[in-house]
């Protein structure tokens, strides 16, 4: 059986390459609007963050995604996206339990 292709997408907290499976994607739309893409398809320039919440709060310190999108986002998207990490892991650690 042949194995297929994991694609990898670079953690721009880290800088670490990972599973894209294993990232949560941010979309900066042209018309301005910054939002967590929890299809991985949506339309726009994606940024990918890892999927615990300590790499979600240290993006809000940095304000990583004010700088990679040249965009002016509020604490409210940041703290959206450690409150989505959150349950993301523990989505994950739930499924994992399961197996």
């Amino acid at each position: 059986m042949r194995r297929r292709k994991v694609p990898m997408r670079k953690d721009i907290v880290t800088g670490k390459m990972a599973p894209k499976k294993k990232l949560i994607r941010i979309v900066h739309q042209k018309d301005g609007k910054v939002f967590i893409d929890k299809t991985g398809k949506q339309s726009g320039r994606g940024a990918y963050v890892g999927m615990s919440v300590a790499e979600a709060k240290k993006a809000k310190a940095e304000k990583t995604f004010n700088k990679v999108f040249s965009a002016d986002l509020d604490d409210k998207f940041y703290d959206q996206l450690i409150k989505y990490a959150d349950h993301e892991q523990a989505r994950q650690q739930l499924l994992s339990h399961d197996k």
